[in-house]
């Protein structure tokens, strides 16, 4: 389903049309019908040779534009009403100012009261009805002159209707639901009804949705479209949907039924147009009435730069009131007092909009759009809310993504990280490491810290990413340093003759352990190019092995362990004081090493007793 929406001055014959196309008459309270005046939103449904459509009328008068901003979000076909007898008038041009801001795709301009001109006088007003629409979003649609009374014109207004909305591609069924509330009323044995357009995805009686911006969960008992039940609603029908459990006092319009995925904020970067008249009175900061959906809310404009004529440039939106807006939500906003326009435009979004009715494409390039923003490790529900799709579409199309190539996936926690902009992370990551290996040979390679500082990326994001790079073979990680893959740390032959020296063998007491704080001040004073990084990249291999405050040679911890393990498979078990014993050394230094064991999972302690962690490794 698709929706037209009327405008035009106050007095111009929208309702009238409305009525003469659908048979139903769009004013719906007493007062309007009694002062041949809209006051507020009316609602027709119109079938056309198999394209279905709802009809949206709003009023014409200045006092009510407020009314008309809420219902002209959904407009997607625009029918401009002009009076043939009086032409283009003041509210004419304002509603094809505000429009040009929102979604209408197409506009076909209706020449109204067409029977009390002679047809010498209609062409005339054609002309200078076209005449008039230049510069506007209508200067080149097509102009149909109708009567209501005598509904000439009506049969060629639908044919281009039918012809025209039959063009116009679907609206996202797998987007997040987004129904702005455009009237809330209490029907006598059901309970709360909201209506409005449903802008974009699919809701089902049944589903669990939330309003916001409240935040209130609640269950869709029933779904009506022009007063019909339904099961299932998509994208451009008009919807009204029971909501059981929840207060009319509770609503408001304004406000908005949506899927779980969509949020409500106060602040939105946005990209922004200045009508032209209003670019005098623009200032870095402006105060403003924002649109947005079917809500009016108080706020303040920043322009991020000067404004000029025709030129979109971003900006900020800040909302005295939290609403829900998707990326490519589109908004017009107006002066507080006196209410001129001021512009409009789009919420800003790296995803693009739905052009297409390729629709797996489109998500698939809008998942990839909010990912290829920058270097970002982003979870589903980020891409969800930020490419305006469901979370459940999103995961299934990030496992086709990360199967492909074109996303890698991070842990901790679990999100996607575009392959682009990781490709590019890694070439730079390689160029340092090299750097650094043929620089310092000897040492293990570089910490995600170097790198981050290098780099200027946030550390923990160049953790994940560089982490699942080394999960693929891509680099080398070892003990906190990443490296290329082909690097094998070399000593040289002065740093070879250093370390072997520097805890040398005690044939008496082959197991006896350095002091850790003497070795490595020995470390530090040496005057061995490279003795640090080349002590860290031992301790790394294990050729040197930390235990609490001792250093050990990793041939020491290799003898001690086959002599464990020998004991163990012979007796079964292991005492500490068994463990001293057989190992030559004292209490000080027999408990820190088995809890060493202990933690490594070599062995494991029950009771007083130590055993190997599994049998085979008792057996070994």
């Amino acid at each position: 389903m698709h929706i037209v929406g009327t405008a035009g001055h106050v007095d111009h014959g929208k309702s009238a049309l409305v009525h003469a196309l659908t048979g139903t008459n769009p004013d719906r309270w007493l007062e309007e019908q009694m002062r041949g005046m809209t006051l507020d939103l009316g609602f027709a449904h119109l079938s056309l040779d198999g394209v279905e459509a709802g009809i949206i009328d709003v009023p014409g008068h200045e006092r009510f534009l407020h009314n008309m901003l809420a219902g002209a979000a959904g407009m997607e076909l625009l029918l401009l009403v002009v009076a043939a007898d009086e032409g283009v008038r003041p509210q004419t041009v304002e509603h094809l100012q505000i429009l040009r801001y929102l979604n209408v795709r197409a506009t076909i301009v209706t020449v109204t009261k067409s029977d009390l001109l002679s047809p010498e006088e209609l062409a005339r007003s054609c002309e200078e009805i076209r005449r008039a629409l230049q510069g506007t979003i209508a200067q080149d649609a097509p102009l149909v002159p109708v009567s209501s009374t005598t509904h000439a014109g009506l049969d060629e207004l639908r044919a281009l209707m039918q012809s025209v909305l039959a063009q116009f591609p679907p609206r996202n069924p797998d987007a997040p639901a987004y129904l702005p509330i455009d009237r809330v009323f209490v029907l006598p044995g059901h309970g709360t009804i909201v209506t409005g357009t449903l802008m974009q995805g699919t809701l089902s009686v049944g589903d669990r949705a939330k309003l916001e911006p409240s935040g209130k969960a609640v269950r869709i008992r029933s779904l009506q479209s022009f007063g019909k039940p339904q099961q299932t609603v998509t994208g451009g029908a008009r919807v009204a949907a029971n909501l059981p459990g929840v207060e009319v006092s509770e609503i408001a319009r304004g406000e908005v039924l949506v899927a779980s995925e969509l949020t409500s904020a106060q602040t939105f970067a946005v990209q922004f147009t200045a009508l032209t008249q209003a670019l005098p009175i623009l200032r870095r900061r402006n105060p403003i009435r924002a649109y947005i959906g079917a809500a009016e809310i108080l706020g303040t404009l920043v322009l991020g730069e000067e404004p000029r004529e025709g030129a979109t440039i971003g900006a900020t939106l800040f909302l005295r009131r939290a609403t829900v807006a998707y990326p490519g939500t589109a908004f017009v906003v107006r002066r507080l007092s006196p209410k001129n326009l001021l512009g409009g435009g789009r919420i800003e979004s790296g995803a693009p909009r739905a052009e297409t009715s390729d629709i797996k494409s489109h998500d698939e390039d809008a998942v990839l759009g909010v990912l290829r923003r920058g270097l970002a490790a982003l979870t589903a529900t980020d891409i969800s809310r930020e490419g305006n799709l469901r979370e459940a579409r999103v995961e299934a199309l990030l496992k086709n993504l990360e199967s492909s190539g074109d996303v890698l996936a991070v842990s901790r926690p679990a999100a996607y990280v575009d392959s682009v902009h990781a490709e590019k992370l890694l070439q730079a990551v390689v160029r340092i490491l090299e750097e650094a290996e043929t620089r310092e040979p000897w040492a293990m390679g570089a910490t995600s810290v170097t790198i981050a500082r290098a780099l200027d990326v946030p550390e923990t994001l160049l953790v994940r990413v560089l982490n699942a790079l080394a999960d693929e073979g891509r680099l080398a990680r070892r003990a906190g340093f990443f490296s290329t893959t082909g690097h094998s740390p070399k000593l040289t032959a002065e740093q070879q003759v250093f370390f072997e020296e520097l805890i040398p063998p005690d044939s008496s007491h082959p197991f006896l352990p350095a002091e850790l704080a003497a070795v490595t001040a020995r470390v530090r004073q040496s005057p061995v190019a490279g003795a640090g990084r080349a002590f860290d990249m031992l301790l790394a291999k294990g050729a040197f092995v930390k235990v609490n405050e001792e250093l050990y040679r990793g041939t020491q911890i290799a003898q001690i362990r086959a002599r464990l393990q020998g004991f163990v498979r012979e007796h079964g078990r292991m005492t500490m004081a068994e463990f001293r014993d057989l190992i030559g050394t004292s209490r000080k230094y027999a408990v820190p090493l088995l809890e060493w064991f202990d933690a490594r999972g070599i062995t494991v302690r029950s009771g007083d007793y130590r055993m190997m962690r599994s049998a085979d490794e008792a057996q070994a």
